[in-house]
């Protein structure tokens, strides 16, 4: 019986980076021989194994055959005399398969350390091809290791899985979880490049895929494409380290500029209104969390309009209050400037960036917020006691006035759309 480390823990060591968990992999054991040493067993497909002190994860050695389309048709098997190499070899990445044995000792049968000097994602086996999950994992990888590129024969491989339909076979839950994680890397636009070249993402994300190619106005616009705009603005939001809903409203928040008239384009006029339906397609679609759904819509929706804060009267900022349900639920409302914000500052051209332009929209917006929800509605409402249908004017009323005051603006409403 033998026990070696590894997977993310040998390769993070290697890349000197922190190491937060461990995997093991045990040669030689039967599952009643773990049991005998204390190792609690949890696996329910194939035999994984807990520590009785650190809790860590134990697998035994194990080989496995496709049996079906999609990531969940496998058949596994462990035996005592399945090798160490065997079981490495159905590992997704050069860079995942090395094991290193308690004396420090590293099996590298595969390449793995010369890929992660050479910064290169490599698939270990054609056995890649058999699970969808691993472009997804591989594209996540991509998010995080930055500064690796995808070895063009493993981008062969990944296209012919993609034209095959393997992806298509991926369940909603799975990709949200990897698009998810993917998100909360510090490159996740490294992600949506990878799935993009080689022909995942308009499987997996169509109305995202849609966006490369459609221009904008170069004046606002100095990326000029859009989907090279929405890669800069994610990847604005995961520099600011903004958590998963602002992310995710990121990604999502130009898909109508997809679908806009193109004997209009540059112009996207409309394009916000155009967006919703897609974004909720896409989140029904993927099962996307409720606070990351409601904030993509959020922010679709009223992009435009915070982009304009500083020009809007204040009945129509009390208006925009309500409509995003920030008397109740100020935080979101700020989630949502933050991914306006992300928006301003992901305009980067050859010519003109518009990354260190102020977003004075944001203070402007919060102020007036505060402002607002400062009304005692209550007060309001025991003075209409006798007029119970006029409580709601009135406390807008009052709402108006509270914002007019604290953002020192006129009294004529500027006629914008409510």
């Amino acid at each position: 019986m033998r026990t070696y480390v590894v997977g993310g823990a040998v390769r993070d060591a290697l890349l000197g980076l922190p190491v937060k968990d461990h995997d093991h992999v045990v040669v030689g054991a039967t599952p009643d021989q773990m049991i005998a040493q204390g190792f609690r067993p949890v696996g329910k497909d194939f035999p994984v194994f807990l520590h009785p002190q650190t809790q860590e994860e134990y697998a035994l050695a194990r080989t496995e055959r496709k049996t079906a389309p999609g990531y969940k048709g496998f058949v596994f098997h462990t035996s005592a005399d399945v090798t160490l190499e065997e079981d490495l070899v159905r590992r997704d990445l050069t860079i995942n398969a090395i094991a290193r044995a308690d004396d420090g000792t590293l099996t590298d049968p595969y390449g793995g350390q010369r890929d992660i000097e050479q910064r290169v994602f490599r698939h270990v086996s054609d056995a890649f091809a058999e699970d969808p999950v691993r472009i997804l994992r591989l594209a996540r990888f991509a998010a995080r290791f930055s500064d690796f590129t995808v070895a063009p024969e493993t981008n062969a491989l990944m296209k012919q899985m993609v034209a095959d339909g393997e992806v298509d076979a991926l369940v909603a839950e799975r990709v949200w979880q990897e698009l998810s994680r993917g998100l909360m890397e510090h490159k996740p636009s490294r992600m949506f490049e990878v799935l993009r070249d080689c022909g995942a993402l308009a499987r997996i994300l169509p109305e995202l895929d849609a966006l490369w190619g459609v221009p904008q106005p170069e004046q606002w616009h100095p990326e000029i494409d859009t989907g090279v705009h929405v890669m800069q603005v994610v990847d604005c939001a995961a520099a600011l380290e903004r958590e998963l809903p602002v992310r995710f409203a990121s990604l999502m928040h130009d898909l109508g500029k997809a679908v806009t008239p193109s004997d209009k384009w540059p112009s996207h006029h409309g394009h916000e209104e155009l967006g919703i339906k897609l974004v909720e397609q896409l989140c029904k679609r993927l099962r996307v969390p409720t606070d990351c759904r409601d904030l993509a819509v959020m922010t679709t929706r009223e992009h435009g309009n915070v982009g304009r804060a500083l020009q809007l009267r204040a009945n129509t900022i009390v208006k925009l209050f309500e409509r995003c349900d920030g008397f109740r639920k100020p935080a979101r409302f700020t989630q949502m400037l933050q991914a306006t914000e992300c928006d301003s500052r992901g305009r980067i051209g050859p010519n003109a960036s518009f990354a260190d332009k102020p977003f004075p929209q944001m203070e402007h917006l919060e102020r007036a917020l505060a402002a607002a929800r400062g009304v005692n509605a209550g007060e309001i409402a025991a003075a209409c006691a006798e007029q119970p249908q006029r409580i709601p004017e009135r406390v807008h009323q009052a709402r108006v006035a509270a914002v007019k005051a604290a953002l020192s603006l006129p009294d004529e409403d500027d006629g914008a759309p409510a």
